[in-house]
């Protein structure tokens, strides 16, 4: 699925939602902060949103419950995906230069966290290859003990 960027009231109103996991009307409406919208705007949104497929509907008598059929995190990566694209030619390298120019980001912090990924990239490496060693191991070395084993019952029976 194509998702549509959003406008700032839909985004706003999303955020509620995505705090709320599933919603109904008349609550969103209660946790709207202040100066609160007129119903009919926040309704035509909510449409509005069901139509992008970024929120589900589930008819409960006569009201609906709105769930997020996006999440927070999908948003996000569509939200930095485009802004790569658009202001930084699709280079995250230029994003992660700005950030830290602009002190958003200590390349002390950013070199711990590469540190810290390449040590996790590896543990799991590790890992697997120890996985994939012991289960050989074990599918060879079950052989021949199961194999012996069968052949002591079969020497006790006679």
């Amino acid at each position: 699925m194509i998702l549509q960027t959003l406008t700032s009231s839909e985004e706003e109103i999303m955020q509620l939602i995505w705090s709320r996991e599933k919603i109904y009307f008349r609550e969103l409406m209660d946790v709207f902060p202040e100066p609160k919208p007129h119903q009919n705007t926040v309704s035509t949104f909510l449409k509005i949103l069901v139509e992008k497929h970024y929120l589900t509907t589930e008819k409960q008598g006569r009201i609906y419950l709105y769930s997020p059929n996006i999440s927070s995190d999908e948003y996000k990566k569509f939200v930095l995906k485009r802004f790569v694209e658009n202001y930084f030619n699709n280079s995250g390298s230029d994003l992660l230069q700005l950030l830290i120019d602009e002190k958003f980001l200590n390349p002390k912090d950013l070199n711990l966290y590469i540190e810290g990924r390449t040590n996790e990239i590896s543990l799991k490496e590790n890992k697997e290859t120890n996985h994939i060693q012991d289960f050989i191991e074990e599918l060879t070395r079950n052989k021949k003990t199961k194999k012996k084993d069968k052949d002591k019952k079969k020497k006790k029976k006679k």
